[in-house]
């Protein structure tokens, strides 16, 4: 294998001919083994700092620090990285301990040398593009690194928004299909009063809808960045007009409205944004974490459980016991709610140890909001497509453990008043009968009288 050698501050190392980073990189790459995902795991990461670049690179050619030639060789080099061309360049682990600079750097060298190759160079030859001095002119780590974050955070949460509401829009239209199958609704896993099947769906429909507006809405957060702000905020390294100019390139290239920080210290400083967000994701796992529990408690059994709805059949439930079959697709569900919980108190502790004029853990913050992000769209969808579009709401069950339980008992209480009911449900669990037998015994209502009794309970708030 042939080699080139490349010299830093610290010493001289060989690197690999064909490889386009440089010194930078390779000494990241010893000094940070972690968790053996580079920063090509993330692809709306990798597009939003190749960006970053090109809109600096323009943005420098406009105000005369770059030639021409210079910039739309950064440029090219760029839309080639961001079409995933060169991810086996791309290789500093995301969870590299030096504050993203092995990231930038990791960036700034594979820009660089390939530009030199374009030019007719080898990697390593800097003389028309240098890592330093032209593909990171007028930046640093401490703002491309916080802005190229959240630009990737609002490209990846794009579509988790709509995956919740396509999952809102299956169970409302599960609160139609069972609008009229009554049920026994449970509070504290124990009988409680008459409700519709459908009105159990309408909740789950709500409240996840309520989690996509809320995405949405902490999702524009994510178009206020710290570029231009260089090191700490204060924009030294950058020449006059830089940010004006930055920032407007930045636009036309991702079709957002991306505006700096109102006060550029505490965009470099603080991530709370990060934070709610994190928080948020994790809210909307819970949510769903919640439903799916509830799925796997009415679809137990079949002849030993609830049985109350039948879940699609989506693979077999045991390697032993044939014909078992298990809520698996509610339990990844759970499965990811657990991991973004997880996420959550990672991300929440990176964002409070920001230390003075940056925080320099902000890759730990990305690599695990892309991870929550990922992980929501995706159960969201199978949630949908493998689970809730087909599932069935069963009558008979449903209905028999209405009957059989004293949920009647409260909806017979305004005609026949509570000490008589009360009198009813003492006998039958005296003599370990149904609530619905003894009052039919006693003649104080007919089987006729039943259901729209329990129907009336059932739809008292909408008057249906």
């Amino acid at each position: 294998m042939r080699m080139r050698a490349e010299k830093d501050g610290i010493g001289i190392m060989d690197l690999p001919e064909e490889a386009l980073y440089g010194i930078n990189t390779l000494r990241a790459l010893g000094n940070f083994p972690l968790s053996g995902r580079s920063i090509a795991s993330h692809p709306d990461f990798i597009h939003a700092i190749a960006t970053v670049k090109q809109a600096a690179a323009r943005a420098n050619s406009e105000i005369g620090a770059l030639t021409q030639e210079q910039a739309e060789a950064i440029f090219a080099a760029c839309e080639e990285i961001k079409a995933g061309k060169h991810d086996d360049h791309l290789v500093v682990d995301m969870l590299e301990g030096s504050g993203g600079t092995s990231t930038n750097m990791n960036v700034n060298e594979v820009v660089a040398n390939i530009a030199a190759r374009h030019s007719g160079r080898s990697a390593g030859d800097h003389t028309a593009v240098h890592p330093n001095d032209h593909v990171n002119l007028g930046q640093s780590t401490n703002d491309v690194v916080p802005t190229a974050m959240k630009l990737a955070v609002f490209r990846a949460l794009a579509q988790t928004p709509e995956a919740l509401r396509q999952l809102a829009g299956a169970f409302r239209q599960k609160e139609r299909e069972y609008a009229t199958l009554l049920r026994l609704g449970r509070t504290c896993l124990q009988d409680a009063q008459p409700m519709t099947l459908g009105q159990a769906f309408g909740g789950y429909a709500a409240v996840i809808a309520r989690h996509a507006d809320q995405l949405d809405m902490l999702r524009q957060q994510f178009l206020t960045v710290p570029l231009g702000g260089t090191a700490i905020g204060t924009g030294f390294g950058a020449r006059q007009g830089y940010k004006a100019a930055v920032f407007q390139h930045l636009r036309a290239l991702t079709g957002a409205d991306v505006n700096p920080a109102g006060n550029p210290f505490d965009g470099m400083q603080n991530m709370d944004v990060c934070a709610r967000l994190s928080a948020e994701l994790r809210n909307s796992a819970n949510s769903l974490w919640k439903i799916a529990n509830d799925l796997i408690i009415l679809s137990s059994g079949p002849a030993g459980g609830i049985g109350e709805i039948t879940l699609p059949s989506v693979q077999a439930g045991s390697s032993i016991m044939p014909g078992k079959v298990n809520p698996v697709i509610p339990m990844a569900v759970c499965q990811v709610a657990f991991a973004v919980t997880g996420n959550d108190a990672a991300i929440a502790l990176a964002c409070q140890q920001g230390l003075l004029e940056i925080n320099h853990y902000e890759l730990l913050v990305c690599d695990r909001l892309l991870d929550s992000i990922n992980l929501l769209t995706r159960s969201a969808i199978i949630f949908l497509d493998r689970c809730v579009r087909d599932l069935i709401g069963n009558e008979t069950p449903s209905h028999q453990h209405l009957l059989s339980s004293s949920a009647l008992a409260t909806a017979l209480v305004p005609t026949l008043g509570y000490a008589q009911v009360s009198e009813i449900v003492r006998t039958a669990l005296a003599e370990q009968r149904a609530f619905l037998e003894v009052a039919l015994e006693m003649g104080l209502l007919t089987d006729d009288e039943v259901k729209p009794i329990l129907h009336s309970a059932a739809t008292a708030l909408t008057g249906e």
